[in-house]
This record gives C-alpha cells, sequence and structure tokens, in this order.
C-alpha cells in the first residue's frame, strides 16, 4: 500500500481475521436478541412476524456492517499532512500531523507489536501493527516514508 508520488492518502485496512471476529460477536449479539425477542413473542402473544422481522433486520446490519469493515473501513490513514487512526480503542491521540510526531519507535504492550507514534506534546498514538491488513516491515517502511515526507526531509541517495 505504498503511497504514490502524487501523495494520495494511503489507507490501511483492518486484518481480516480482526474483521471476522467482529462480525463472529456480531452473529452472538444477533442470536441474543433473536432469544430475547422469541421468548418476549412468546409470553405476549405476539405475530410470529415480529420475530421475522427482527431476524431479517438484525442480518441485514450485521451484512452490512461485515461488508463495510471488510471493504470500506480503515484503521489508519496517512497522507502528506498527517495521520489519522480509526476503529482502534486506547490508540492515545487519534490523529496528528507529521510536524508534531517526535519519533517512532516499536512497542510491545501486552505482548502485542506495536508502532507508537510520540508527539512533541507529550501524547502517543499507539498501532497494534497485527490489526492492519498489511506486511508488518512494508508498513514501518511506508510509516517512516511518510513521516520523512511530513517533516520535510528527503532521503538520502
Amino acid at each position: 500500500m505504498t503511497a504514490p508520488a502524487d501523495q494520495s492518502p494511503t489507507y490501511y485496512r483492518m486484518n481480516r481475521a480482526l474483521v471476522a471476529r467482529l462480525v463472529g460477536l456480531g452473529v452472538v449479539a444477533l442470536a441474543v436478541l433473536i432469544f430475547l425477542v422469541t421468548v418476549l413473542v412468546a409470553l405476549l402473544d405476539l405475530p410470529a412476524g415480529v420475530l421475522l422481522g427482527v431476524l431479517l433486520a438484525g442480518a441485514l446490519v450485521l451484512a452490512v456492517t461485515g461488508w463495510w469493515l471488510w471493504k470500506r473501513a480503515y484503521v489508519l490513514r496517512c497522507d502528506e499532512h498527517g495521520y489519522r487512526v480509526r476503529l482502534i480503542r486506547g490508540a492515545g491521540a487519534p490523529e496528528a500531523g507529521w510536524r508534531e510526531v517526535q519519533d517512532a519507535v516499536a512497542a510491545s504492550p501486552r505482548g502485542l507489536p506495536c508502532v507508537v507514534l510520540r508527539l512533541r506534546d507529550g501524547r502517543t498514538t499507539t498501532i497494534p501493527v497485527g490489526a492492519l491488513a498489511v506486511d508488518r516491515e512494508a508498513f514501518v517502511q511506508e510509516l517512516r516514508g511518510h513521516l520523512q515526507r511530513g517533516q520535510g526531509h528527503r532521503p538520502l541517495t
């Protein structure tokens, strides 16, 4: 996912295993909802169409959410001005400009390989590399390139 020479944004999508896990949680939540609605339909003598409607609506929401996570959602967006992190709980500062970044370091909080962007004002952004659908080494190289270009540095040749 390298950025072209015109510096268009680079999007790093969510790892497919993580998408599958989230969709699986959605399936479990839908099953619990269907169970509760089934109990209500039985206790309140509601028409079976209520249950069918909830099932179809839930399945549709689950399918659209799964498609969005799989094809459209991104975890990290990098452009010539800075970065933005989404969908990662506990990432820290969700966005910053490249000039605000003091340095980027590797870390392993809770045993998960991460890149930590330390900002000049003391905040940090933690990006779990395993959450991204990209090769770890390629990601680090691309991030380094974004950081160097964003801070106005030119690569040595």
